[in-house]
């Protein structure tokens, strides 16, 4: 009866050939440009072995995993052992269409499970994916569904990454289970071989953050010698040897390693023996038998971790190029084997002419046999990993609390707004899960979190409120809390809302993250947002305070170029509004729209794709605004989600208009007063959104270029009435570039406003005199853009 490691040794040769074949198809078969294709031959075949014990023998279906970047090829090639990967995906291998260069959640056929190629972030993401399924499994939600292990494999290089360590200080401060990190050690990066004992400082890092640390170094074969006379000797310069040198003579071969070996250790006795009783080939196999090539190796300790639930890090000792020409050479990160290295490697693997692509061409046991195999993997014995979960209903409106005429901000509406919601138990305010990097209270988390709680796997009192200390916030953590408080690192943020916002796919429970951040440290995690983008989670980033309006603080705090990143963020859509009936309208859009997950044409009112949903990013402000008096009908509420209205509609003479978004709105309001002195004509368009503004114009100008000539965005509508001769003026706080394409749209004069150099403590008047975002240099700037017109002043008002 044929064994269960034969049976995986042979798939393991098959992902190996079809991964390095599929490479060079790309580069050397396939026709293609002059740019080179790439793949990461080398990388991608020292975490072979690795890869073949866990998908085919140590996962489970509730697991999830995150390959590393650069072992896409494997992972492609054992989704197509298992049927998840088709032969003409393969084919067009980091071709249009075809298994892309990194595992995608969004963009491959064969079940991702979280994306990875920003280096380093997914390896935090199964992290931050654990504590999300302690958060779901605390709430009772799990309803049956056995806990699964958030697996990462990591690239040794990829340790240098600091967002790694960041996560495992919050790992550790939630108490962070049923997780483990796979270390593909080969000791080699993208330039160099990486530094000598290096493997002892990440366990002892690992260890002082309660990780359990299994260190792969020997394989079985390399025990067995250690066993025979002599081996001591052997085992000795093993480990003593150095990192390039282990390189170096892995990739010369058997006989390099001869004569190293007997100059260095011979003895003529022993340790002379046991080196000349093997061939060079046996010697070479023997030296390259490091823990992560040994299936024995591996299923023991895999089995070993698998009884608890504590976090493990496994450091397994590979040789990058493993089982490749290659192997060893330390430029072969991005090296590929030449036609006739691969015409050697595909002899060497018994797979003849015309059958490279098919699957068991490089097996020797029966392909009915290696099919029954795996079809009993554990892994994918329930086909479809990827879960999914009904929606949260939302109520047609959210209470709007500023009344017309008080003094409020929108990130104090934010605040009661939530507070609101958390006064009823509903299923949108039971799904609702808040997170913030240690500004909870500054972000004007505070209400919710004194009706909601903060999380944790085990109870906590609020010591303050034991000992009677007077106290506005109540700091009490439970399984049922609904506030998961992080360190002050935005990376850590950005993360656990992906982790949260794919709940409803890993977890089969659909929550509704907010994460609140000042404006300004968006950029500290714009890599993570941009990777939770791009894994399609959903979830509301609240970002306040923002801009020069955050006066006092300085530039240290204030942000410039955050509307631009909300324009430019796929899947992420953002909004800036005035007022708080606005922000209303905006937050009750944004809990339906994350989760959204339809097909088809575009809104053809908008011409945005809204039924495919995404995630919301709102700039906010500290600075209070008086709320204007009015009644919310459906058609305003429209207009606002849509990206603008009318807050002062243009007359048919109009030589001017002014849009504004956000907290400039006083300055555009009194611009427009001081300019109706003379024209009452003048136009005062509120924007809540130019990013969806935006992203209308551009889709309804492709709908034309396909054919639909009478295609017209919510922009080009509003501003329809305008003559050619009418100029524009808008105005920010944030860069002005985020409004000025308007005048693109029909062709209008432009005199864009904003914020281009980093600010300076002040009050918000004297910043904005600074900037030219009074109401002042408004005016003025709509005099440079009507037609030439003079406009004339009160004579109180002074030059800028």
């Amino acid at each position: 009866m044929t064994s269960k490691f034969a049976y995986l040794s042979q798939i393991e040769r098959c992902v190996s050939w079809l991964a390095a074949w599929t490479i060079h198809h790309a580069n050397h078969v396939r026709e293609g440009d002059e740019i080179k294709v790439g793949g990461h031959q080398a990388s991608s075949a020292s975490l072979g072995t690795i890869m073949t014990a866990l998908y085919y023998s140590a996962l489970r279906p509730q697991d999830r995993v995150a390959v590393k970047p650069h072992a896409a090829p494997i992972f492609h090639a054992i989704q197509y052992l298992s049927g998840n990967q088709t032969r003409e995906k393969l084919e067009n291998f980091r071709g249009y269409k075809g298994a892309q260069s990194y595992p995608s959640r969004t963009k491959d056929v064969d079940d991702v499970d979280f994306s990875t190629g920003s280096v380093g972030l997914g390896v935090a993401q199964t992290l931050f994916s654990s504590l999300v399924q302690d958060y779901v499994s605390a709430h009772g939600w799990m309803k049956g569904r056995p806990e699964g292990r958030m697996v990462s494999l990591i690239g040794d290089a990829e340790m240098d990454e600091g967002n790694i360590y960041e996560a495992l200080i919050e790992g550790w401060k939630h108490g962070l289970r049923n997780c483990w990190w796979i270390v593909d050690y080969n000791r080699q990066s993208l330039d160099a071989v990486i530094r000598e004992g290096l493997w002892q400082r990440f366990e002892q890092i690992f260890k002082n953050f309660g990780w359990e640390v299994v260190i792969l170094r020997h394989g079985s074969l390399q025990q067995a010698a250690f066993a025979e006379p002599g081996g001591e000797k052997l085992r000795d310069w093993i480990e003593r040897c150095s990192n390039q040198l282990y390189s170096a003579l892995t990739f010369q071969g058997g006989a390099a390693w001869r004569k190293r070996l007997l100059d260095e250790i011979g003895d003529q006795g022993p340790v002379t023996e046991l080196i000349e009783r093997r061939s060079d080939d046996e010697l070479q196999a023997l030296m390259v038998n490091l823990g992560g090539h040994d299936l024995p190796s591996l299923l023991e300790a895999f089995e070993a971790a698998s009884q608890h639930d504590r976090p493990v890090c496994f450091i397994c000792y590979t040789i990058k190029g493993y089982g490749l020409p290659l192997a060893g050479h330390k430029d072969n990160h991005a090296g590929q084997m030449t036609p006739a290295q691969m015409e050697g490697f595909r002899q060497r693997m018994g797979v003849r002419p015309g059958e490279e692509w098919d699957k068991w061409a490089a097996a020797t046991l029966p392909p009915a046999e290696l099919e029954a195999f795996i079809a009993q993997a554990p892994f994918f014995s329930e086909g479809q990993r990827r879960l999914t979960a009904p929606g949260v209903p939302v109520p047609e409106a959210l209470p709007a609390p500023a009344q017309g005429g008080k003094q409020v901000s929108t990130q104090m509406g934010f605040g009661q707004i939530l507070n609101e919601i958390a006064r009823n138990e509903t299923p949108l305010a039971e799904r609702i899960v808040t997170t913030s990097p240690d500004v909870t209270v500054s972000t004007n988390l505070g209400p919710w979190v004194n009706r909601r709680g903060l999380f944790a796997r085990e109870s906590m009192a609020d010591t303050f409120k034991a000992e009677r200390i007077p106290s506005t916030y109540t700091w009490e953590f439970g399984p049922k809390g609904q506030h998961i408080e992080l360190g002050i690192a935005e990376s850590n943020l950005m993360i656990m809302l992906g982790a949260l916002g794919l709940s409803h796919s890993v977890n089969g429970v659909r929550l509704l993250p907010i994460g609140t951040v000042y404006d300004p440290f968006i950029y500290r995690g714009a890599d993570q947002l941009n990777y939770a983008c791009y894994q399609d989670a959903r979830f509301l980033l609240v970002a306040t305070p923002s801009g020069v309006t955050l006066a006092p603080e300085g530039g240290a705090h204030q942000s410039i170029g955050t509307p631009l990143i909300g324009m430019a963020q796929d899947g992420l859509c953002a909004f800036e509004p005035a007022f708080v009936d606005e922000l209303a309208v905006i937050m009750r859009f944004a809990f339906d729209y994350m989760q959204r997950n339809g097909e088809g044409d575009p809104d053809e009112t908008t011409w945005l794709r809204d039924q495919t949903g995404g995630s919301v990013y709102l700039r906010l402000s500290t600075r209070p605004l008086e709320q204007p008096h009015r009644d919310m009908g459906a058609e305003l509420a429209r207009d606002i989600v849509n990206g603008a209205y009318w807050l002062r509609p243009p007359g048919p003479n109009a030589s001017v208009i002014i849009a504004y978004q956000g907290v400039v709105a006083p300055e555009a309001i009194a611009a427009t007063g001081l300019l109706a002195e003379d024209r009452r004509d003048v136009g005062l368009l509120a924007i809540t959104s130019a990013d969806r503004l935006n992203a209308g114009w551009q889709a309804a100008e492709r709908a034309r270029q396909c054919g639909t000539e009478d295609a017209t965005s919510h922009i080009e509508r509003l501003l329809a009435p305008l003559s050619r001769d009418c100029g524009i003026v808008s105005v920010i706080d944030g860069h002005p570039a985020t409004l000025a394409w308007i005048g693109g749209v029909n062709g209008h004069r432009v005199k864009a406003l904003g914020v281009e150099h980093f600010g300076e403590t002040g009050t918000i008047s004297e910043l904005y005199r600074h900037h030219g975002l009074d109401a002042n240099a408004i005016a003025h700037a709509a005099q440079a853009v009507s037609a030439g017109r003079s406009i004339r002043y009160l004579k109180s008002l002074p030059s800028p």
